[in-house]
């Protein structure tokens, strides 16, 4: 152990030498006897003097529940050795849970890389609900799965969201209000003061006559984050049926827009834009993705019922 190390705990001083690890991973190896100090299991708090001989054998498990590989249809916008980034389509589960063992985003990877088996959750560094579309990130390695975890815990990774909501906001702003369990239906989450800290920043990009379309950026990843916050503000998004109520057709809209609004059956949200270091070169990467079709077509519609209503009004 370097002299330098002298006085920290144990872990800590390991996370230090072995940067490509995460330091709960250490920790958990301490705990199972795959590290020796001076020949002798010692605790991840213990404290080094310097000068000790340290012994680690590092043993890389999945902690996952086995995931059959699937062949499925991925629209993979970049790859390398080190990660991939995929646009995920609406409709697809991102890992399997109860009521979807199959055909999700987890199942289509490991198709696409077997060896991602080896890594947790297949190197998912994060989700997207099953009826929002756009950009993920996915480790293939564990160095960089330690590294892009890192990466998303200190905010460094930018994930830009493009939403259509319910009603017309008259200006941009940031929403940071904590976000748990609902109290009672325990399938939601809902904004309360024993939840955890979460922090949305929107800008207004267009408003209709009575939605508004919207860039939004996540300081924190909270389950149902964006839908939960612009729906608390009293702005839900178009087609989220579980924070959203029941659809509204503003008065006076063209017979065209009335059946994209009924038509429209996920919550209008695309993950447009990722931006990171790269968690081998260090390289910032920055990839952005056009509206999926259903997107675009309301964004379309609700364009020609905004300039529908202003022809009327000259």
């Amino acid at each position: 152990m370097p002299e330098e190390q002298a006085g920290k705990r144990l872990d800590q001083a390991l996370a230090e030498l072995f940067p490509d690890y995460s330091r709960s991973r250490i920790k958990a190896w301490i705990e199972t006897g795959q590290v020796l100090l001076d020949g002798q299991p010692p605790r991840p708090r213990t404290r080094v003097r310097g000068g000790e001989e340290v012994a680690l054998k590092a043993v890389i498990e999945s902690v996952d529940v086995p995931v059959e590989p699937q062949q499925l249809k991925l629209d993979i916008v970049f790859e390398d050795a080190d990660l991939i980034v995929v646009n995920k389509a609406a409709g697809m589960v991102t890992h399997p849970g109860a009521g979807n063992p199959r055909d999700t985003l987890q199942n289509g990877l490991l198709g696409h890389d077997p060896t991602l088996s080896a890594l947790p959750r297949s190197g998912l560094i994060h989700r997207l609900d099953k009826d929002t579309s756009g950009l993920l990130v996915v480790a293939r390695t564990v160095p960089a799965v330690t590294r892009l975890t890192r990466a998303m815990e200190s905010r460094a990774i930018e994930r830009e969201y493009i939403a259509v909501c319910c009603g017309v906001m008259t200006a941009g702003g940031t929403i940071e209000q904590p976000i748990g369990r609902h109290p009672v239906n325990r399938k939601r989450m809902a904004v309360h003061e024993r939840g955890r800290p979460a922090v949305t920043l929107y800008r207004v990009v267009q408003r209709y006559r009575a939605h508004t379309r919207c860039r939004v950026r996540l300081e924190t990843g909270r389950t149902h984050q964006i839908r939960v916050h612009f729906a608390h503000l009293g702005f839900p998004l178009v087609g989220d049926k579980t924070y959203g109520g029941r659809l509204a057709v503003p008065r006076g809209a063209t017979e065209r827009l009335a059946e994209s609004l009924r038509a429209f059956r996920r919550q209008a949200l695309h993950a447009s834009r990722l931006t990171l270091d790269h968690p081998a070169t260090g390289e910032r990467m920055e990839w952005q993705v056009p509206l999926p079709p259903d997107l675009a077509k309301l964004v379309n519609v609700l364009e020609e019922d905004l300039n529908q209503a202003t022809e009327r009004h000259r």
